[in-house]
């Protein structure tokens, strides 16, 4: 018997829908969302962004460290 996965509703509003704007790499403080304080990704649970801007602000989270923008760790 297959069993489906429970899907969990967050109950704050994604703050990327509620401003009507997307996650673009340049802009640093929109992705501070996603960021945790060692530098890491953090799940949308915790961020509260939908699966869509989630994909999106891990993408861009991804070009800004590789344009050297965001540091890939903490460590100086």
């Amino acid at each position: 018997m297959i069993q489906k996965k429970k899907i969990r509703k967050s109950s704050k509003p994604c703050p990327f829908c509620v401003k009507k704007a997307e996650p673009v790499y340049f802009d640093l403080e929109s992705l501070a969302v996603g960021i945790s304080p060692k530098k890491r990704i953090v799940s949308r649970w915790t961020t509260g962004v939908c699966e869509k801007h989630q994909l999106r602000l891990a993408r861009a989270i991804k070009r800004a460290r590789h344009l050297a923008l965001l540091p890939f760790t903490d460590k100086a």
